[in-house]
């Protein structure tokens, strides 16, 4: 959880890089958070079947796309790769893959974005979270 609370912390943070257990940590506390309040909004009735969405799921894509590209950003700069790379999602399908195995990079050594993340001391679920 830390890891996505440092996520949000940066929430429009573009600069810098953000490991790979930064990255998929926030991804899948991401999608658990969007599928718990999907059902909910089936529970409730604020689910369309037209729109394939709910009023609640809705509300927390928007509030969190933003921290989502600027991880995304972060991610692709611990690649080595320039945050522009993400308008290859506009390519259907091969820009997705191609995203998605540059996402899966090992960090690279200090770049032009920053120290590697990895040589520094990182915290854990016992540390506070101090940004």
């Amino acid at each position: 959880m830390d890891w996505y609370l440092k996520v949000l912390k940066q929430y429009f943070d573009f600069k810098g890089r953000a490991r790979r257990k930064e990255y998929w940590m926030f991804v899948l506390i991401n999608t658990i958070f969007s599928v718990l309040l999907t059902l909910v909004d089936m529970g409730t009735g604020l689910y369309s079947d037209t729109s394939g969405a709910g009023l609640l799921s809705s509300l927390y894509s928007l509030a969190v796309l933003i921290p989502s590209i600027a991880v995304s950003v972060r991610r692709l700069h611990d690649t080595d790769h320039s945050g522009w790379w993400l308008f290859l999602l506009l390519i259907p399908l091969i820009g997705a893959l191609i995203i998605l195995v540059v996402l899966c990079f090992n960090s690279k050594d200090d770049n032009e974005y920053g120290p590697n993340p990895k040589a520094q001391p990182s915290f854990t679920d016992n540390d506070n979270l101090a940004l």
